[in-house]
């Protein structure tokens, strides 16, 4: 038999999307850290170029910020928090059409996982219409991606600013608990 064993709680990540920054940032920041506690780290927008999928409600060029928080947070908190993302993204649309795309995840040790309103084969229902999709794995000191990990995820430019994230994660647990 099996003991549950409460696990470590994971590194928050929200990856925003957009082409019109100047419409809510820093606002959609501030939000997120009154919910979430300070942000960790925050990166510049680079390119989202591996789709066209949002070009019609987000417009062009896309670029993406991930932004990661300094408080860890528990692995079954994922749907609240996409949950409240979701209501951000409601909140600042014009009319119809998002301003942004905010996409919530964990890095753990393991994986990272990301939180989604759409079902799909190969990922877990987790209530109130919220999935968790296994984006990719750590293995061998690297990321491993899956045939459905999103092309963007999949990338080498991605995987590197996720194994700084990692790593800063793994600093995190590392240090005496206060």
């Amino acid at each position: 038999m099996s003991t549950p064993k409460i696990p470590e709680p994971g590194l928050l990540i929200i990856s925003i999307l957009s082409a019109n920054w100047d419409a809510f940032w820093p606002d959609l920041l501030k939000a997120l850290e009154e919910r979430f506690g300070p942000a960790d780290d925050i990166c510049e927008p680079f390119a989202f170029d591996q789709t066209g999928y949002y070009d019609a409600e987000l417009g062009t060029p896309i670029t993406r910020r991930i932004v990661s928080f300094e408080k860890l947070h528990p692995l079954d908190d994922l749907a609240d928090i996409k949950l409240f993302t979701n209501v951000l993204e409601k909140r600042y649309a014009d009319g119809d059409n998002r301003v942004f795309n905010l996409d919530p995840g964990f890095i753990t040790l393991q994986s990272l996982v990301l939180a989604t309103g759409k079902k799909f084969s190969h990922r877990i229902y987790l209530k109130e219409g919220i999935w968790a999709d296994l984006t990719l794995i750590w293995q061998k000191k690297q990321w491993v991606v899956f045939p459905w990990t999103f092309p963007d995820y999949a990338g080498e430019d991605m995987k590197s600013r996720l194994t700084k994230l990692r790593q800063s994660y793994k600093n995190t647990l590392s240090k005496p608990q206060t």
